[in-house]
């Protein structure tokens, strides 16, 4: 399903088939990629008395200006809806009119409605009817969990992250069974990416959020540069008749054992602080609305150092600096995590067709991360800083009431630094030099020097994409799209620091050991997509256009990649081809019963690999001095990969048992190709170095059982995934780490290292509307898999990944009471993190027990079992305060 492009050739070729040609046209004619934002309401009304549709029956949505009528089969659709909750009003000459409160709509998805209409029998009269919003959406053609606002509040959640990790075939980011970075995070339907590793550059706190949808199975063709799921995050609005406000601060600390986690015993109230507000309403500007929102979060977390030395102590020769400390023994946190974050967003309507606005959101924190040999000089330490924002423009146009489009321009920014000192040749370096220890002073803990790590990571990210979406009668709604986007990624050393002769040498130009990367990639995409939704059956079908270019060079020759082989013959390096990948994808929902249906899905899905792979050490001067032999250069980078790919199938049924109790079971399998691995080049003199190009594969199996309950003021759901994730690999570096180790390279499938076969969440809520709310979150998992040891020191180790580590149940609380004093509305809350103290592994095992506890060479292992760090968080208990309100 790809063609490669030849580098000296326009974007599309003549290479490409005429269809391809033919689509590509017709999306730049068109429109531009925008994914879903805005949803649908649709739906029949009829005489209550006769069952005749009704012709010219008024829908409006409360308090704005959206609204359609029905047409001569009583059908009406309403598009381009913000998601949130509406009131609808139905009203027509001779009927009494009906408003139908609490009705949700969701991006990206059509909320149907459907009314019987009475005719007036007294002048004025009004039915008001609250909306039950169904237990299962039967239309649904794949896996897709949505929470507004009002549940997501409710919930011991406070980030993005915290609600994707809920979901069902989710594993701490992998979604069923793909590799990090297989996920596209979008913001009001733009992406957030960063190319560099694949990663969301933002974070996104709970408070700005009005909807999340998370689709963990196939996804439409309108959404690209991701294998395994899709997470786009509806951010908040201003209101154009009042002012609302919102307030919370809350703070806590950390409970656990001090046997475990020492230090934590002490009463640290102030460990947590967060405090956050937020003003939305009308501005002095016609029609025009705004949104501001800022929060102030500190972590001091829950790992602690003694502060006994300066990283400016002097060893001397009698290695004596253990006598003679200078710091203040100050009990300080080590893995603290402060950070500033907000939202700005205008919004103007400039006629009742056009809406303009433009919206800001960034972070800017500072976070240590702890070291256990560092823990009695944690001043020696770097902290890394990390900055993002991500702002721009977004235009809609209503052609007509079933046509509008879309325009989004974002510049997406993050920098990341990490280094004790920004010039390398800040003498404070020479005052401490490296990091040095005493074998004699607890197992050698560092007591003199400062980290020499030094590491930058900027992007700078342009998208330009717009929509367009057309329903061209009740059945056919129609999207076409296309999405390009230039960067600048630049990564690396920004000059090293070494030894040599006890003095601290400065490395900045040479590219054998200190260089900053920069690379400058472009992407052009585009889709075509119909969603047909019949009486009887829903079909999605699409097809996806990628292009990418890498805009840099490859080595002419691999057997001579610099050309630096005597004799040998050489090769001018040339241009990397430029990649484009047709992706096609469909879905069926066949409603078995009037509540329940049955779901088939399929699709193509392409991904190019994090740059930062791509781009390391691709200009491969590093080996200029390899010979056969010789030292290991690491993995060198390639700019000419091919896309991952993966195939998606998913099957699955849907149905509401009642009113109150749904279920939701699917099957699913995904084959992977594609993947970055490593191969080994020989060159002319017989020497071989690793590179990165696409060799390793995979593939997933599972399943997965949803149940969801409602009844009043009680709710409960649970979602089971079980599933088998085998690969040849679960790093692309871990061909080249094995055959460093001497260790046979060849591919064998085993499973992967996030291959957590049974996972279970289950939420239960209990909630009277502005009065308290009770909501518990569990989450029960099977260990994911280790390399056991054998014999240590001796390569006794089995099969990779043969070995399980041990289960994890964790309960997350939260409480909320609903207060009125003066006429202020406000809530009293307090959040327990891990309720029950559970102890586990934070990922980390000992290779000959498979225990986070024990060693079977505890005195080999003395420090390892010392480091608290091995161990998932302790509870941690906040207590705070939240306020709502308005004025006009």
């Amino acid at each position: 399903m790809r063609t490669i492009h030849r580098p000296d050739a326009p974007l599309f070729p003549a290479a490409l088939s005429s269809g391809v040609r033919l689509l590509l046209l017709l999306i730049v004619g068109t429109a531009s990629l925008a994914a879903d934002t805005r949803g649908k309401l649709a739906g029949r009304v009829v005489d209550e008395r006769t069952n005749e549709p009704l012709i010219g029956i008024n829908i409006v949505l409360v308090g704005t200006s959206t609204g359609a009528a029905t047409d001569f089969e009583g059908n009406y659709v309403i598009l381009n809806i913000p998601p949130a909750s509406y009131e609808v009003r139905f009203s027509g000459v001779g009927y009494a009119a009906k408003v139908i409160r609490e009705v949700r709509v969701s991006a990206g998805q059509t909320t149907t409605l459907n009314l019987s209409m009475a005719e007036e029998v007294v002048k004025g009269q009004e039915v008001v009817i609250i909306a039950t919003r169904p237990i299962v959406d039967t239309r649904q053609t794949s896996a897709v969990s949505i929470m507004d606002s009002k549940e997501i509040d409710a919930m011991p959640v406070q980030e993005l992250s915290d609600i994707v990790n809920l979901q069902a075939g989710v594993v701490d980011g992998h979604f069923r069974g793909g590799r990090i970075g297989e996920v596209q995070y979008q913001v009001d339907g733009v992406s957030i990416n960063n190319p560099y590793d694949n990663s969301a550059s933002i974070r996104i706190d709970k408070s700005i959020i009005q909807e999340v949808q998370v689709v963990s199975g196939t996804f439409d063709a309108e959404y690209g540069q991701a294998m395994s799921g899709v997470v786009n995050a509806i951010l908040k609005s201003g209101s154009g008749e009042r002012y609302d406000y919102a307030a919370e601060a809350y703070i806590g600390q950390y409970v656990g054992d001090a046997g475990r986690y020492p230090y934590i015993d002490r009463f640290r109230p102030f460990t947590t602080q967060s405090y956050q507000f937020s003003l939305s309403g009308p501005t002095p500007l016609p029609n025009t609305t705004f949104l501001v929102s800022g929060r102030r979060l500190m972590d001091d977390g829950y790992l602690y150092g003694e502060r006994r030395f300066s990283p400016f102590d002097t060893m001397g020769t009698d290695a004596a600096l253990t006598k003679h400390p200078t710091g203040d023994n100050e009990i300080v946190p080590m893995n603290y995590f402060n950070e500033w974050s907000g939202q700005a967003k205008v919004s103007t309507r400039l006629s009742a067709e056009m809406q303009l606005s433009y919206q800001l959101v960034f972070n800017q924190s500072d976070q240590k991360n702890y070291s256990y040999s560092w823990r009695f000089n944690p001043e020696g330490l770097t902290v890394p800083k990390r900055s993002s924002f991500v702002h721009g423009l977004d235009w809609t146009h209503n052609l007509s009431p079933t046509l509008f489009y879309t325009v989004s321009a974002r510049q997406n920014s993050f920098d990341y630094k990490d280094y004790m000192y920004e010039d390398v040749f800040d003498p404070r370096y020479d005052q401490a030099r490296d990091p040095r220890s005493d074998a004699n002073y607890f197992d050698g803990a560092v007591v003199q020097g400062v980290s020499f790590t030094r590491f930058i990571q900027r992007t700078n990210s342009y998208v330009a994409k717009s929509s367009v979406t057309w329903q061209a009668d009740n059945v056919h709604l129609l999207k076409a799209g296309i999405e390009g986007q230039l960067a600048t990624i630049e990564f690396g050393a920004p000059g090293s620091l070494t030894m040599v002769a006890d003095k601290v040498q400065r490395i900045t130009l040479d590219t054998l050991n200190a260089a900053v990367v920069t690379s400058r990639p472009r992407w052009l995409s585009g889709y075509v997509q119909d969603k047909m939704e019949f009486t009887n059956i829903v079909l999605r079908g699409g097809v996806r256009v990628e292009a990418f270019d890498a805009n840099t060079t490859v080595p002419g020759d691999l057997a001579n990649p610099v050309n630096a082989i005597p004799g040998a013959p050489t090769a001018a390096p040339k241009a990397a081809t430029m990649k484009v990948s047709v992706a096609p994808r469909l879905g069926i929902s066949y409603p078995i019963t009037d509540r329940s249906s049955v779901f088939f899905s399929y699709g193509h899905f392409y991904q190019y690999p994090a740059l930062g792979n791509l781009f390391s050490n691709a200009n491969y001067n590093v080996l200029r001095y390899l010979q056969e032999g010789g030292i290991s250069y690491g993995v060198m980078g390639n700019p000419d990969l091919e896309p991952e790919r993966t195939i998606q199938y998913e099957f699955g049924y849907k149905g509401a048992v009642t009113d109150m109790f749904g279920v939701d079971v699917s099957v699913f399998y995904k084959d992977i190709r594609d993947l970055l691995g490593v191969e080994f080049i020989s060159t002319y003199t017989a020497a071989e170095y690793a590179r990165f190009t696409n060799v390793d594969f995979g593939g997933v199996t599972g399943s997965t059982i949803a149940l969801d309950y409602r009844a009043g003021t009680f709710s409960a759901s649970m979602d089971y995934t079980f599933q088998v994730a085998l690969g040849n690999s679960s790093d692309p570096r871990e061909t080249a780490n094995r055959a460093a180790a001497g260790e046979d390279p060849r591919p064998r499938v085993v499973p992967l290292g996030w291959d957590q076969r049974h996972t279970m969440n289950v939420i239960l809520g209990l909630s009277e509307p502005d009065d308290y709310g009770v909501s518990l979150i569990m989450r029960l998992q099977s260990g994911q898999p280790y390399t056991p040891e054998l014999t240590p020191g001796f390569n006794g180790e089995i099969e990779t990944n043969s070995g399980a580590k041990p289960g994890s149940f964790v309960t997350d609380l939260r409480v909320e009471k609903f207060l009125t004093l003066g006429g202020l509305r406000f809530s009293v809350f307090t959040r327990v993190s891990n309720l029950f103290g559970t102890h586990y592994s934070n990922g980390f095992v000992f290779a000959n027990t498979g225990s986070v506890d024990y060693s079977l060479n505890p005195y080999v292992s003395r420090t390892t079992l010392a480091d608290p760090s091995r161990y998932y968080a302790p509870r941690k208990i906040e207590a705070g305060i939240s306020l709502n309100g308005m004025f006009e």
